[in-house]
């Protein structure tokens, strides 16, 4: 990956250029202090067409100034002091509103998931497909079905790829549990334990800050280059206290201060986690469970069904660009708010097609069944649905549990009902029972009658 060409300081520019005739320009170009169009990067500016006969340099010192006049100051600073900003561009501001709305469940929410028969079910395939990916991005060489598998079944991980996405989904399911509590110092480094328990080479580091007596560690590209050299690792815990105090400032329990959407607030302290890299290993994973930490504490309790991490896995450069750009660009956040409201603007877009589809299955399922789609409860449905895409699926009491977070006795008695429906066949394999569909399912729907 190519680190972007960082600008030329504003104040060399203003050196070299006529002010006094350029500054009319500037006013000219840009009526309101505000540039139309992308939010764009100098490493893209400067392969653009300049407006009004503009030199490059005339057009980025205008594009400059122009942000200048409008940027907004985060009480946060890189260890020189200099404050971390943002602009609130067109495209931003949309997307802040659209996140805010469908992530808040105030209008548009789809049934499958406010119902509590239901939501289960997607809350533990989305926190699936996170902890999946969000693994992946750091190296884990796991397959989602092979990892789908493990989780569902149970069983332990085989190797550190399956160990990490492991971790990752108890780290998801513990930030369900505390949405409620503000983040302390404490917490983070809890949560990055569970995100690298058995996976270190150290296992002491695991929960433990970077100190003085270790090797810092950088960031680097595929190839060994250094793209960022976090601060020193003296200045860790009171950086980390700062960044917990500024999370909690947008809490309910939290100090009053300068007005910040929620969204920002969220992206700032994954954008943070990643600047500071605190420890030795799964920073990444730690932030990206932080940014759900942040949403789910200010009431976005929808995100909690989406997968960031799947969108990222994706565009890893444009993800580590979003890193780049804010920092060799005078700590402007607005790149990394620009692109990841698109990333989560695409993962709602993903979620509510998946739904969509679910909605439609689910239908063209109970018109199979007739008037016995009643007799069955919305996870036998469910699991039917799936027997009928995958013939080679194999369920436990365990598995089916797990899906649908019910209890073991639960699981069990919707099993035993499907076998003696006719559509599951109960097998041993080992000490355990596991059930498999029938051969062809299709027609035993067809043919099924079922009592009360």
């Amino acid at each position: 990956m190519q680190p972007p060409v960082p600008p030329p300081p504003l104040h060399e520019l203003l050196a070299r250029l006529e002010s006094s005739d350029f500054l009319g320009q500037i006013f000219d170009t840009f009526p309101g202090g505000f540039a139309e169009g992308r939010y764009m990067p100098w490493d893209s500016l400067r392969h653009r067409t300049p407006p009004n006969g503009l030199t490059h340099e005339q057009w980025w010192a205008a594009t400059k100034i122009a942000r200048m006049t409008v940027r907004r100051r985060l009480p946060l600073a890189d260890e020189h002091g200099n404050a971390f900003s943002y602009c609130l561009p067109d495209d931003v501001m949309r997307n802040v509103d659209f996140v805010s709305t469908n992530t808040g469940g105030r209008i548009g929410l789809n049934e499958e998931v406010t119902n509590p028969t239901n939501r289960d079910r997607y809350l533990v395939d989305s926190l699936i497909e996170e902890s999946v990916t969000s693994s992946q991005i750091e190296g884990a060489s796991t397959s989602r079905r092979v990892a789908r598998e493990m989780i569902r079944s149970g069983r332990a991980p085989r190797d550190r790829s399956e160990k990490m996405i492991l971790n990752n989904f108890h780290a998801m399911e513990r930030v369900g549990e505390l949405r409620h509590e503000p983040l302390t110092v404490d917490l983070i480094r809890e949560l990055q334990r569970i995100v690298t328990d058995g996976t270190l080479d150290d296992p002491a580091s695991a929960g433990r800050f970077q100190t003085t007596d270790d090797v810092r560690i950088s960031v680097c590209d595929d190839k060994g280059n250094v793209l960022h050299t976090p601060p020193p690792a003296e200045k860790i815990p009171e950086r980390m206290q700062a960044l917990c105090d500024f999370a909690n400032a947008g809490t309910r329990t939290g100090t009053v201060g300068p007005y910040l959407p929620g969204v920002l607030r969220a992206l700032t302290l994954h954008f943070m986690m990643g600047y500071e890299h605190p420890f030795e290993d799964g920073n990444g994973r730690t932030a990206r469970i932080l940014f759900y930490w942040s949403m789910l504490n200010q009431g976005f309790w929808i995100t909690e069904f989406i997968s960031v991490s799947r969108i990222l896995k994706g565009a890893p450069v444009k993800y580590a660009m979003s890193y780049l750009h804010t920092e060799v660009d005078d700590n402007d956040l607005t790149y990394f708010f620009d692109y990841h409201l698109g990333v989560i603007h695409t993962a709602i877009d993903h979620l509510n097609k998946y739904l969509t589809q679910k909605v439609a299955e689910v239908k063209e399922l109970r018109t199979k069944l007739h008037n016995e789609a009643d007799s069955l409860n919305a996870r036998q449905l469910a699991l039917v649905q799936n027997a009928l895409k995958h013939p080679d699926a194999k369920y436990t009491v365990l598995s089916h549990g797990m899906s649908h977070r019910v209890s073991g006795e639960t699981a069990r008695q919707d099993l035993v009902a499907l076998e003696e429906a006719k559509l599951l066949e109960r097998r041993r394999t080992g000490k355990r029972f596991v059930y498999a569909p029938v051969s062809n399912l299709a027609g035993a729907i067809k043919d099924l009658k079922l009592t009360d």
